[in-house]
Parts: structure tokens; C-alpha cells; sequence
């Protein structure tokens, strides 16, 4: 049996794996524990595991960049692959305004209100940060 220290989101585990080789019937038997104090590994690996941080979503600017109305901004940074709207649109709170990839996943960007869009500040291939104003809904 091999026992190994691993730390997940800064708190230390101590493992044991057991090995198992020959018929396909035999159990495996691994035993994991929590110790109360951190554990100090001497001489066996250790494994850092990165959580991911989720970007904070920012408020809608109380007074609009462009355009008039209710901004809507990015809320988190990445490349705009789909513009759903265009100026002088209706929408409804909920409708999906923009697709936005941000680390290899599409992240659908809703309109907050009911209203019309007055400006539109990107374009599909369009790279944008954290907080970039996207359209404006009056």
C-alpha cells in the first residue's frame, strides 16, 4: 500500500492506494482520511489542484457609456462569437443578447430588461475584458 499527501483548496489529505494485480475478481481497497492537523510529506508527492475563480459580474452602469438606457456590459473578459440584436430591437428580459467564449465555453450574455436596444458597441469576432460595455437597452 503507498500513502500519499494531497492538498485540494489548501486543506492537506493523506491517501493510501493499494495496488491490486492478478485476477480481475480482486477487490481494490483505497482508504482515504482527513487529518485534523496538516499533514508534512516527506519523501512522496505532492499534487496542487487549481480551483477555478469565477470573475465577478458587474453591476449595469447607472448612467450609460453609449447610447441611452440601461448598459450592458461583459462580465467577464473573452471574444464575442455571436451578436443576436442590433439598434432599434425589442427585447424581452431573459432574450440572449451576445454568445461570449471566455475559456473554451460559450457563455450566453440575457438582456436585463424588457425595452429597445439603442446602440450596439461590438461585433462578433470582437475581443472584450471584464466589465466592456456591450449594447444599451432603453
Amino acid at each position: 500500500m503507498r500513502k500519499y499527501s494531497v492538498k485540494i483548496n489548501g486543506v492537506h489529505y493523506e491517501i493510501e492506494i493499494e495496488e491490486i494485480t492478478g485476477s480481475s475478481s480482486a477487490a481494490s481497497s483505497t482508504t482515504f482520511s482527513r487529518p485534523a492537523s496538516p499533514v508534512k510529506a516527506v519523501g512522496a508527492p505532492t499534487i496542487q489542484a487549481s480551483s477555478p475563480v469565477k470573475a465577478p459580474v458587474p453591476k449595469p452602469a447607472a448612467v450609460p457609456a453609449s447610447g441611452s438606457g440601461r448598459q450592458v456590459n461583459s462580465p467577464m473578459p473573452g471574444n464575442v462569437l455571436k451578436v443576436n440584436v442590433q439598434e432599434g430591437q425589442s427585447v424581452k428580459k431573459g432574450d440572449i443578447l451576445f454568445i461570449l467564449e471566455a475559456m473554451k465555453m460559450e457563455n450566453e450574455i440575457f438582456a436585463p430588461c424588457d425595452g429597445t436596444v439603442t446602440s450596439v458597441s461590438v461585433s462578433a469576432g470582437t475581443s472584450v475584458t471584464s466589465g466592456a460595455p456591450l449594447c444599451s437597452i432603453a
